[in-house]
């Protein structure tokens, strides 16, 4: 047998490797990219699986709502406290985000408020920088308003008001808490409230105090007649004219008989009080008992004020309110009786 050439075998050996190495070649390239799927598959699904079960928001996180960090706590109860509150869905994931972002006792303590759902990240970064987003709220406590009405008013718009502690401490400064438009923190109590609203009191009344140290009348009296009065009119000029028609009244040692008192004590007006109410035996029954009322009913104006401190002059005795708002004015009874059957029908 003729041997084989030294140049065909080395020709034929390289083209059998050639050819190993090409079929190794797409094998690893075929298997490769299985495990190139396989290892992205699994990935996404992680990615997912740790985005729906850990990092994005609850469905009932507290929008609007007060989540408090106390002053001291420790990471791990904080977190798990923010978990039971579903502000997040894992304590452990937002313990290692905060610790990630420095050191876990950089969280500050304090109220938050997130006006939206936020997820872990955004959670631990508020809680790293201390973004608390507390915003004053805007509070419109309108005139005339009672302590019963405001405690309502307060505790509707702001979570840490307590409106039976609210009402134990206001009530005895019926008419001397001003209503006005407040701007409150979120998270502030009714002590606050009932501070800040008894300041402006006391500052509104500043204005008028030289008119106050002139008149004949106590504060208290001239609170209690401008409660009556901010019940009784709307215009400042019919406000002046009623102050001094009451005012008359009471020199002359005459019952007061307004309706509005009634509004306070059984939450009657005018056309729904029975003759059962006008013989009741309230002390704020103006019709049974002379004099003012044992306490303001309602938290008066400072117009009111002016009114009460600086009536205008006149001899009336009685008024009314006709059925498009004018009053009108008598000075005996006779006369108030005529205008009622004139005005009102009555």
């Amino acid at each position: 047998m003729e041997k084989e050439p030294l140049s065909q075998f080395i020709q034929r050996a390289y083209d059998a490797g050639h050819h190993w190495l090409a079929e190794a070649s797409e094998h690893w390239r075929t298997h490769a990219n299985r495990r190139t799927i396989i290892v992205l598959i699994l990935g996404g699904a992680l990615a997912g699986y740790l985005y729906v079960y850990v990092i994005q928001p609850p469905d009932n996180f507290p929008v609007a709502t007060l989540v408090e960090v106390p002053a001291g706590a420790p990471l791990k109860a904080v977190s798990a406290t923010l978990e039971e509150k579903s502000v997040v869905r894992s304590a452990l994931a937002l313990r290692i985000l905060i610790t990630l972002m420095g050191d876990e006792r950089t969280i500050r303590a304090g109220d938050y408020v997130f006006k939206e759902p936020r997820d872990v990240f955004a959670v631990a970064r508020a809680l790293s920088i201390g973004a608390f987003g507390l915003e004053p709220v805007r509070i419109r406590v309108h005139e005339g308003a009672t302590t019963k009405e405001m405690a309502v008013i307060f505790s509707r718009r702001l979570e840490r008001f307590e409106p039976e502690n609210f009402l134990a401490q206001a009530r005895p400064q019926e008419g001397y808490l001003f209503p006005d438009t407040y701007f409150f923190l979120p998270n502030v109590t009714e002590d606050s409230v009932l501070q800040t609203l008894r300041q402006n009191f006391d500052q509104q009344v500043s204005v008028i105090q030289p008119q106050i140290a002139s008149s004949t009348h106590s504060l208290d009296e001239i609170v209690k007649m401008a409660s009556i009065v901010e019940r009784e009119a709307r215009i400042s000029a019919d406000r002046r004219m009623i102050a001094g028609v009451l005012w008359n009244r009471l020199a002359r040692g005459m019952a007061l008989q307004v309706d509005v008192t009634f509004l306070y004590t059984i939450g009657k007006g005018t056309f729904q009080l029975t003759t059962k109410d006008l013989l009741s035996d309230s002390p704020y029954n103006t019709y049974r008992y002379k004099g003012l009322p044992p306490t303001p009913i309602g938290s008066p104006s400072l117009d009111s004020l002016r009114a009460a401190v600086m009536p205008t002059k006149n001899d009336y005795l009685y008024y009314l309110a006709d059925n498009t708002g004018v009053t009108h004015f008598s000075k005996t009874y006779a006369e108030h009786l005529r205008k009622k059957r004139l005005y009102l029908g009555t």
